[in-house]
């Protein structure tokens, strides 16, 4: 085992290329690797065979790109699957250590719903059996699902469990690779950054529920009874004016009770009401600064006697696996870039000289991209309606040439307006006729 990991970095379609480095009587592990061909690949991953229906990587640089060759990623292939994706390395420790984890993604299909993290195993996982199930130490990276739902997840064992971040951390959701970047120190600090920028930093005690709470309210502290926390009162010493009218309905005054009106039979008058034209509305103390405040009563804290400090918080002593163990409703992600180390500005760099020098150019070529896919979906509709447009043309082209090739139906038409003829000249002798019966009447 490697107590100390200098830097464990690889492209999808690479390979190794290891040297040993001597610094400050340490042996610093480098291991670099480049691009040799499309197949090499599928000799250093191993997919699972857990279940049978686990989605496809495929090694592609995907629709836009720098440099077609070189940003060759591992891709996901098949939409609504489960993958299980992973490759081994000499097992080391972060103990004592930084540990970093960096990787780059790139949506390009525009996610929906899945994930795009990575997660690091220790050396007892067998690559053929990886699960969701499986144990692992970290889970890192962006989870995609629904609009709004978009965060960075890091999700780290300790003592059996696994405790996600409590602080949410936004992710990039556009159709550009980004760079995600983990950094774990010795002190129990870390940080996340995204595209080299930092999104998030803290303690691991304070943004992970790892430990109980250092401080816990006293169980027997109480708030005394006459603690005052009313900021404002009604002044004790406002009156309501002698002359101030609050009802809103008096008695009419000119109503009478009627002459005929039965108290035994119909109970006692009471007279309709009207609008009170005094009427201020309810009258209410005006309102002041309470002299007695004591401010909001805070519980005092106690030292918790359950908590005890680890030293040795997310400090993992046999990682050997990093692997892909996703869900994704639309597939076309690409992984690329993965790098395990111990430096920070080194792993800075290697974003610089990565991401760094393709982000500018992707982004045009996938802007250019868009553009092209956007006049040739509106070239296609246009093409559409002209066809729709022929179509309807041809079938009323077609309905007039069959009324005008059927000879019977136009005999027919003939012999019925004759018809209609005699009947209107039948018509017009007979209302001539009842015309002249009526004026001889």
């Amino acid at each position: 085992m490697v107590s100390l990991l200098k830097v464990t970095s690889f492209m999808a379609g690479a390979e190794a290329n290891c040297t040993m480095v001597q610094k400050t009587q340490v042996i610093y592990v480098c291991c670099f690797f480049l691009l040799f061909s499309v197949d090499g690949w599928r000799k250093r991953w191993v997919e699972s065979k857990h279940q049978p229906d686990y989605g496809k990587f495929q090694l592609s640089a995907g629709k836009f790109y720098e440099d077609k060759e070189k940003d060759k990623g591992l891709q996901t292939s098949e939409d609504a699957k489960f993958y299980a994706l992973s490759t081994r390395f000499k097992p080391f420790s972060n103990e004592n250590e930084i540990l970093v984890v960096q990787f780059s993604v790139k949506h390009q299909q525009g996610i929906d719903c899945g994930g795009g993290y990575v997660k690091l195993f220790p050396a007892t996982l067998n690559q053929e059996d990886m699960h969701s199930e499986s144990e692992y130490y970290v889970m890192f990276g962006p989870d995609i699902c629904g609009f709004g739902n978009n965060k960075v997840k890091v999700i780290l064992h300790y003592q059996g469990k696994y405790h996600e971040n409590k602080k949410t951390i936004k992710c990039k959701i556009n159709k550009d690779t980004h760079l995600y970047t983990l950094i774990i120190r010795p002190n129990a600090t870390y940080e996340v950054k995204i595209d080299n920028q930092q999104v998030a930093t803290g303690n691991l005690e304070d943004d992970w529920d790892f430990l109980p709470p250092k401080k816990i309210k006293d169980p027997y502290a109480w708030k005394p009874r006459k603690w005052d926390e009313r900021l404002q009162i009604e002044d004790p010493e406002d009156k309501k004016p002698k002359d101030w009218e609050d009802f809103e309905y008096i008695p009419d005054p000119e109503a009478k009770k009627p002459d005929d009106w039965n108290e035994v039979m119909d109970g006692e008058w009471e007279g309709p009401l009207m609008p009170n034209p005094k009427y201020k509305g309810q009258w209410k103390p005006r309102i002041i600064d309470n002299p007695s405040y004591q401010g909001e009563w805070i519980h005092p804290e106690i030292d918790n006697p359950e908590y005890k400090p680890d030293p040795a918080i997310c400090h993992y002593y046999n990682i050997s696996v990093l692997g892909l163990d996703l869900w994704q409703v639309k597939s076309g992600s690409i992984f690329d870039n993965f790098l395990l180390t111990n430096d920070e500005e080194f792993a800075e760099e290697v974003g610089n000289k990565t991401w760094g020098i393709r982000k500018d150019l992707e982004k045009q070529w996938r802007e250019l991209y868009e553009e092209m896919e956007k006049r040739k979906q509106e070239e296609e509709a246009k093409k559409k309606m002209e066809k729709e447009e022929e179509e309807e043309d041809d079938i009323w082209g077609t309905e007039e040439e069959e009324i005008e090739e059927d000879p019977s139906e136009e005999s027919g038409n003939d012999r019925q307006m004759q018809e209609d003829d005699a009947g209107r000249a039948f018509l017009g002798k007979n209302n001539e006729v009842l015309v002249e019966q009526k004026d001889e009447l």
